[in-house]
C-alpha cells in the first residue's frame, strides 16, 4: 500500500508552494507517479528498471 509518507516530490518542483510537479513512490517492484496538484487522480506505474533508464536519459539531456 502506498501511504502519503512514500511520495517524494522532485527538487525541481518550482517556487511558491512547490506543487508544479510530479511525485514518485517506490511500490516494489514498480515506481508509481502522480500529479502533485491532483494526487487523488490516477497514477502511472512503471517497472523500476524502466523508470531508472528514463530518469538517466533525462539527466543526460539536462547535463550533456
Amino acid at each position: 500500500m502506498i501511504t502519503p509518507d512514500n511520495w517524494q516530490k522532485s527538487s525541481f518542483s518550482g517556487g511558491g508552494q512547490g506543487d508544479a510537479c510530479v511525485e514518485v513512490a517506490h511500490h516494489h517492484p514498480d515506481i508509481v507517479i502522480r500529479d502533485s496538484k491532483v494526487p487523488a487522480r490516477a497514477t502511472l506505474t512503471f517497472p523500476a528498471p524502466a523508470f531508472t533508464t528514463f530518469v538517466e536519459a533525462l539527466k543526460r539531456q539536462l547535463h550533456p
